[in-house]
């Protein structure tokens, strides 16, 4: 085994990165808010279209939406983390 240390992270490359994860993430979550809204959408609404409307925006809504709060949660990841390792050293890693 070798130890390797991660001293820097790509601020861009992180939140490119976790934008995408969180936008797959929305679009599982805008999915299931979609199938929720069609079953449940017409009893929890008088005319039923309220419930249908808001869970057929869900699925374009909600990918944007964590895709950029993902996106920026990276970036923000990033700069503490090389902030951190600048000062107490990097993230050991035991490699073959």
């Amino acid at each position: 085994m070798v130890k390797r240390y991660i001293t820097k992270i790509s601020v861009l490359s992180l939140g490119k990165i976790m934008g995408i994860i969180y936008a797959i993430l929305g679009l599982i979550f805008g999915i299931i808010m979609t199938l929720f809204s069609f079953t449940m959408g017409p009893m929890m609404y008088s005319q039923g279209t309220g419930g249908m409307l808001f869970g057929a925006g869900a699925i374009i809504a909600l990918p944007i939406f964590y895709c950029v709060l993902g996106f920026l949660s990276g970036v923000i990841t990033a700069l503490v983390f090389n902030a951190v390792t600048g000062v107490i050293g990097g993230l050991e890693l035991e490699v073959e």
